[in-house]
């Protein structure tokens, strides 16, 4: 299926957010938005991904 990653389509087989990070080999700090939601990382493996969803990765900022 194709999911939209910060603005780009990506195919991915992953079923849900934890599935897609491991693939994406994402690592360090990070936070996730699905469809404009933030979701906790204690909920990833709990959140379903479908075909068009929008998924923006952050990293935090740091600066002063």
């Amino acid at each position: 299926m194709i999911v939209i990653i910060n603005g780009e389509p990506t195919d991915t087989i992953s079923t849900n957010l934890a599935g897609l990070v491991a693939k994406l080999n994402i690592e360090g700090a990070f936070a996730l938005a699905l469809n404009e939601n933030f979701v906790p990382k204690s909920q990833y493996a709990d959140t379903p991904i479908a075909e068009n969803d929008r998924i923006e990765i952050v990293a935090p900022m740091q600066g002063g």
